[in-house]
């Protein structure tokens, strides 16, 4: 992947998703999740972007149909997994936390992503060993050295069971808390050591492929609440447990009480 598709990706970004910030109407989808003009106007710009330009790899965008996304997925040479507007209802809302998301999968795995971030002008990005790049300038890998104690956290307590959220409200581990209600930037950041422990139950492909990629190349200290590799590369949603380093990482799990496959 070249630089041209991350600058047309951002453009189509800035003329798609600025100006429509905090001005569109949302409707609901059958999930219960939110839609705006913007998400298909920026899936419709980048599928017809990296379609003329890669013509031979097909093309996944969260806002197709479940049979369109699977075959895709099922495609011979690899796939382009798009969401085309992560955090929209924060964007509907004004809440200035939102990004593009795009990853190449190939055989089943990763190999390269983006996440871009306008309003920040921020452009993460990750290729499988080659490290992590922040507006291509390379992200150091992480080492963070606190304890859990003195840790912030970022946690979508909506997703998780109540027994869980419960148990965490009632005794957190951690110093303070955040939820910023954007899948693919919470990784970012993660990996950017904005925050420390990360705690997600339920985030679909387009949400996390890129981001985890760009997190993954910094730091392998993730797994879900079952103990699996938080990637797989199939439409079933995944939970998410990671941290900035394996101390916290594994007293993360030890809270959690995650048995680590």
């Amino acid at each position: 992947m070249n630089n041209q598709i991350i600058e047309a990706i951002k453009t189509i970004a800035k003329q798609e998703l600025k100006p429509r910030f905090a001005k569109v109407t949302r409707s609901h989808k059958q999930d219960g999740s939110f839609l705006t003009e913007a998400d298909l106007a920026v899936q419709i710009k980048i599928e017809k972007l990296l379609l003329e330009k890669y013509p031979e790899i097909s093309f996944l965008g969260e806002e197709m149909t479940r049979e369109q996304q699977q075959q895709a997925m099922d495609a011979p040479n690899g796939v382009w997994i798009l969401d085309p507007l992560d955090g929209t209802s924060n964007f509907a809302a004004g809440i200035p936390y939102y990004a593009v998301s795009l990853a190449y999968i190939k055989s089943g795995k990763a190999v390269w992503g983006m996440v871009y971030d306008p309003e920040r002008d921020e452009c993460f990005s990750a290729a499988q060993g080659q490290g992590a790049m922040l507006n291509n300038e390379s992200l150091e890998k992480l080492a963070v050295n606190i304890s859990i104690e003195k840790s912030t956290a970022v946690i979508d307590f909506k997703r998780l069971s109540p027994e869980l959220a419960s148990r965490i409200a009632a005794r957190p581990p951690y110093s303070s808390q955040r939820s910023f209600g954007g899948v693919a930037l919470d990784w970012c950041w993660l990996a950017a050591g904005r925050y420390h422990l990360y705690l997600h139950g339920k985030q679909n492909i387009w949400d996390y492929a890129a981001g985890h990629l760009v997190f993954s190349e910094l730091a392998s200290y993730s797994c879900t609440l079952q103990g699996h590799a938080v990637f797989d590369f199939s439409l079933n949603p995944r939970s998410a447990v990671a941290a900035a380093d394996e101390l916290l990482f594994n007293q993360w799990c030890d809270f959690l009480e995650i048995k680590r496959l």
